[in-house]
């Protein structure tokens, strides 16, 4: 890895009233001289804000504020690295950055790429990967469990449970191993090792950390959920009610919405990211009452269908006071046998403070409520964390990505069929020690014991500079 110093401004960009620039790397004292002068370099204590001016070339002060230096290797990245505190004035981070560049020219110093610091901080041991990953998913968390739970996983409560899987399936592996490299041992593998037992009890642990790291990721990813149905079903009333704000137009007019209106809510602290699309009509539906579908309705739906194929959710409105229109109903049922199957689609039987005579069978077809009373709001929140599988968050729950559930599907799609060889009357060891391998390859790729150099890049490239 290159220690070619870095640096960058590491407070978000615009005014305020402090910001940093940080500069990270080895052998960078001629940055720091240059910056603070010969004696505030030999004066500035480790790890200790120290209030003094920052120098331009000329020796002039660009401003003042507090210098603090963290030698090599007690620092974020490993490196030494040096914080500068100053007035967070565009044009003050700017000068400072430039003054940085300039002192440590000699060196090479270049502006940093986005995350590369807490790249530095991954290769120098200092985080491993699941860490890493926190610190982005930290900043950028929506919701307070979102928060919470990426600061448990910056902890290392994340990475510990992955430690102690990959403990188990190293042990059992070696006992693997062992077999096949002694053989003339005699060694009774399968009884007095217990390698069934063992390979059980993994795969129930595995299990409760895919259950831990599928919620984490639902607090990370959020949900996306789209409301679609028919003109005038409500579904723009439906997404007002649900976030709490006239955030849609709401008209009696059919075609009234005619892009997608987006909001991000919380349930339970679950971000979800609800979309109210164009009514779904098409030019055989249009009846004589209804004026025709324009070029830009028609653009309207075929964008409602392109986030319906996406969604995780989607939340199809019925209109209750329709129902006995045979007509409508037609369209309503044709419409739903549209949707993907892939999907989780949740039938939703709205205006019923219009109609409380609801047909007998809604009770077994889906939730039943009102979007301008707000009846039946809560049954609908529930359904859909029900349908995506969320429980009430534990405390000690931790951040994911999809990254991780797809290595954890991996490690339990590994561990199956090391299962099924061991299952049979005469096993054949090498397949399962195979099996048992790359399960350990794909769980070590979690925290990045494992992990090609393409991921890292993809990952860190989504950081933030400075971070």
């Amino acid at each position: 890895m290159s220690s070619t110093p870095i640096a960058a401004i590491a407070t978000a960009p615009g005014r305020g009233a402090v910001g940093i620039v940080r500069v990270s790397g080895h052998g960078i004292a001629p940055v720091v001289q240059g910056l603070l002068g010969d004696a505030a370099w030999r004066s500035l204590a480790p790890r200790q804000a120290t209030y003094l001016p920052f120098k331009d070339a000329a020796g002039q002060t660009i401003d003042s504020g507090l210098a603090l230096f963290f030698p090599a290797p007690h620092s974020y990245t490993g490196e030494d690295v040096l914080e500068l505190q100053a007035h967070g004035g565009a044009v003050v981070m700017q000068l400072l950055l430039a003054r940085c560049l300039d002192a440590g020219k000699s060196l090479g110093i270049r502006i940093a790429r986005a995350g590369e610091f807490t790249e530095r901080a991954f290769l120098n041991d200092k985080l491993d990967l699941a860490q890493a990953e926190a610190v982005a998913d930290l900043i950028d968390a929506s919701t307070e469990a979102a928060a919470r739970s990426a600061s448990r996983s910056l902890s290392g409560e994340f990475s510990s449970t992955i430690h102690a899987l990959r403990d188990a399936l190293v042990h059992l592996r070696m006992l693997v191993e062992a077999t096949l490299d002694f053989p003339e041992e005699d060694i009774d593998f399968l009884q007095q090792a217990d390698a069934r037992g063992q390979l059980q009890k993994l795969q129930t642990q595995l299990a409760a950390v895919m259950q831990c790291t599928t919620q984490g990721a639902l607090l990370r990813e959020g949900i996306k959920l789209v409301i679609a149905g028919q003109p005038n079903a409500g579904k723009s009333s439906l997404l007002n009610a649900l976030a709490g704000a006239e955030l849609a137009i709401v008209t009696p007019i059919a075609g009234t919405t005619r892009d997608v209106v987006q909001q991000t809510i919380q349930i339970e602290g679950v971000p979800v990211h609800v979309l109210d699309t164009a009514g779904l009509r098409d030019d055989a539906s249009v009846g004589a009452a209804d004026k025709p579908i324009d070029e830009v309705e028609k653009i309207g739906i075929a964008r409602a269908w392109q986030h319906i194929e996406s969604a995780d959710v989607i939340v199809f409105l019925h209109d209750l006071t329709k129902q006995s229109d045979a007509a409508h109903a037609k369209r309503d049922e044709a419409l739903r046998a549209r949707l993907p199957t892939s999907r989780t689609v949740i039938d939703v039987w709205n205006k019923a403070d219009l109609n409380s005579a609801a047909p007998h069978w809604l009770a077994t077809r889906g939730v039943k409520l009102s979007a301008k009373t707000g009846a039946g709001l809560n049954d609908l929140r529930s359904t859909i964390l029900k349908a995506v599988g969320w429980q009430a968050a534990p405390e000690g729950l931790f951040i994911a990505r999809q990254r991780h559930v797809h290595a954890l599907q991996g490690v339990g799609a590994h561990l199956e069929l090391a299962r099924a060889h061991l299952a049979v009357k005469a096993p054949a060891l090498e397949v399962i020690a195979e099996e048992l391998r790359l399960a350990l390859n794909d769980l070590s790729s979690i925290t990045g014991e494992f992990t090609p150099d393409d991921l890292l890049g993809e990952i860190f490239s989504k950081f933030c500079i400075g971070k």
